[in-house]
């Protein structure tokens, strides 16, 4: 078969199964056929890179990251819509337009997608330029980013020869609860919502990065074609469907009641759609009728955005019970009789910590005021004591751990409670996904779906216990074959020399990571010397202070973690540190990495950095001393350059370690 011939043809056949799967759900051959597929594409264009182009479906894992967003002058404006709040206020519009078009006129009325606003052009059915809304005149390039988004069309078929389409790019409610999970397994900050996820997502400077954030898009307005001309908006979005785009699903009226009624069927059943809404869109359909009437300096005269007002509605408090998160946060939360919120029905609302039940003062048969925050999560408002029964008792949280009995202790720089124990079955996962990560004992093939199985089958209860698996266990998991066990015992077998470093670090001490461990590591030596300090002797560790030294301490003493070093030593675990140090030439230096370095990792010159007695840091300030700089270098650079601090290539690195 001819080479083009048959990457021309792979492309169409991916990019066909993309469309069924993303935009229409209805997906004919499983993902293993469609890697396959794949995987075949991917080895031809790299045998043949020549014959890459820019909208095949290879391109959509991202590019090369980009230093900072171009700006792009909008052909056609993306204006804004003006906000009604009341079916009162929709009335009035409606009256405006029936003043103001002589001729009979229809609605049409969409879900308002709760996104980010893009523009998307196409040149001959290519894909070639998208851009964020901006202030509607000038937005930002964000073209490589939105190549990762896998509803958007690349390539489109009877295209005309120039295209600008608008769409909502959003994070689909699954998805941003997937991610959200995640992040907390991995002790990150969680996520707002969904619009600000995806906000942040498609403005990352490496595409790899939005790639992985799993983006859609949902189409709404054709702004321009130089193709056929098209009396209705309803009929650019039949043709957009058409071309393979995922369009906004509307519905067409002739009177205020039927577009009533439709913004109260999207209200009642808007958490069944996979996008947030926050509002419904109210357009007149007749393009011609839209350029008679125009638009002022702000917005549309043709169209509204219907509102949506936080719904809040009273429940009664069940029961208030306490669960422990993945990182051993202890939330309260308040179990209520059900009732329907922004189209769900919700049983739970939180409850946050002790100080905002104090200042509620809500007690178990209590009548609460509950509304959604951000259409997201149900949280209560506030207690109608007027309702209040007898005998109710002020709630306190619990002094102890409801899942595992350990001591539970407060943030320091907060309200939240925390569980002490590193065995806590709620931890478990969190527990084991860290203690496998790269910064601590870095087992290679041990990630989150990894754990999970090893967890739910009951073949690992603590990190220690991984020390005692066999590769016949291991490969009776799902997705787990004979040669995938065998490569991950062994790198767990090999995680037993990773140091004293790593395993601090490993064991998810409070206040005390990478930087900390090594520090430690490189004083004891051993994790008997270590266990054995008082805490005077611990804060005359280098940045070890009082109440880290408390945290060590702390933690050391429980009976869970004193069980977890018993079986790490009896499974062969080494306690010692490989920490050294050649000389102290960059004693009181720290040093920041920015940029891609081409000839270290950015963990490799942190070693060698540290081995000369320096530190590394991840922001730049005046106590910086250094600014190791690689290509691509952004926003740390320029601070440096600021505040005067000295900027060194990697021969001049190279030559500093010689």
């Amino acid at each position: 078969m001819d080479l083009q011939k048959e990457i021309d043809g792979l492309r169409r056949e991916l990019e066909y199964h993309n469309r069924l799967y993303y935009v229409e759900d209805a997906p004919v051959i499983s993902d293993f056929d469609y890697d396959m597929l794949m995987q075949r594409l991917i080895k031809l264009e790299e045998e043949h890179p020549e014959l890459i182009t820019p909208d095949s479906p290879t391109q959509r894992v991202g590019g090369a990251a980009l230093s900072q967003f171009t700006q792009v002058r909008h052909q056609v404006p993306l204006e804004s819509l003006s906000d009604v709040f009341s079916y009162d206020e929709l009335r009035a519009f409606t009256e405006r337009m029936d003043a103001s078009i002589s001729s009979a006129h229809t609605y049409c009325v969409e879900p308002k997608i709760d996104g980010l606003s893009m523009s998307l052009e196409y040149e001959n059915g290519v894909f070639v330029r998208g851009a964020t809304r901006g202030d509607g005149v000038v937005g930002e390039d964000v073209t490589e980013n939105l190549r990762t988004v896998r509803s958007l069309p690349l390539r489109i078929v009877n295209a005309p020869e120039r295209l600008i389409v608008r769409g909502e790019v959003y994070m689909s409610k699954s998805v941003f609860n997937e991610l959200n999970a995640e992040r907390e397994i991995n002790g990150e900050q969680l996520l707002a919502n969904p619009r600000n996820a995806a906000a942040g997502s498609i403005r990352q400077l490496d595409p790899k990065v939005a790639a992985l954030r799993k983006l859609d898009i949902v189409c709404f307005n054709m702004q321009y074609t130089s193709g056929e001309e098209y009396p209705n908006h309803s009929d650019t979005l039949d043709a957009l469907k058409a071309m393979g785009f995922p369009v906004v699903p509307y519905k067409l009226y002739n009177n205020i009641e039927g577009c009533c009624e439709r913004i109260d069927w999207i209200g009642e059943n808007r958490g069944d759609f996979a996008y947030d809404i926050d509002g419904a869109v109210i357009k007149i359909n007749s393009l011609k009728q839209r350029q008679e009437l125009g638009s002022t300096a702000k917005a549309p005269r043709w169209a509204v955005a219907y509102k949506y007002p936080p719904e809040k509605k009273e429940s009664r408090v069940v029961d208030i019970v306490v669960q422990v998160g993945r990182t051993g946060v202890l939330t309260p939360k308040a179990v209520i009789e059900p009732v329907r919120l922004a189209g769900t029905t919700v049983t739970n609302a939180t409850l946050h910590n002790q100080d905002n039940i104090d200042r509620l003062d809500i007690r178990i048969g209590d009548t609460v005021l509950v509304q959604k925050a951000g259409e997201i999560i149900p949280e209560v408002l506030s207690v109608n004591k007027s309702k209040r029964p007898e005998g109710t008792e002020a709630f306190k949280m619990p002094e102890a751990c409801p899942e595992c009995g350990a001591p539970v202790v407060r943030d320091i720089d907060g309200a939240a409670l925390r569980c002490t124990s590193p065995e806590c079955p709620a931890q478990r996962l969190r527990n084991l996904a860290h203690f496998a990560s790269r910064e601590a004992m870095d087992i290679e093939g041990l990630g989150i779906s990894v754990c999970e199985s090893l967890i739910n089958s009951g073949l690992v209860g603590s990190p220690a216990e991984l020390y005692y698996l066999d590769a016949q266990s291991v490969a009776s998991l799902d997705r787990m074959g004979k040669k995938s066990a065998e490569n991950l015992i062994a790198s767990i077998n090999k995680s037993k020399q990773a140091g004293l470093a790593r395993l601090l670090c490993a064991f998810g001490i409070r206040q005390v990571g990478q930087k900390a461990a090594k520090t430690l590591a490189s004083h004891f030596k051993t994790l008997d010397e270590l266990i054995n300090a008082d805490e005077l002797e611990l804060m005359a560790v280098n940045d070890i202070g009082s109440i880290t030294a408390g945290f060590i301490k702390e933690w050391f003493g429980l009976p869970q973690s004193q069980h977890q070093i018993k079986l790490l030593r009896e499974a062969g675990v080494s306690f010692e540190s490989t920490e050294t140090v050649k000389d102290t030439r960059f004693a009181g230096q720290t040093f920041v990495l920015t940029g891609e370095l081409s000839r270290y990792k950015r963990d490799e010159a942190s070693a060698i950095i540290e081995s000369y007695g320096g530190k590394s840091s991840g922001s730049v300030s005046k106590k910086t001393s250094f600014v190791l700089a690689g290509e691509n270098a952004g926003s740390k650079l320029q601070k440096a350059q600021t505040l005067g601090i000295k900027i060194i290539s990697e021969d001049e690195f190279e030559e500093m370690i010689k």
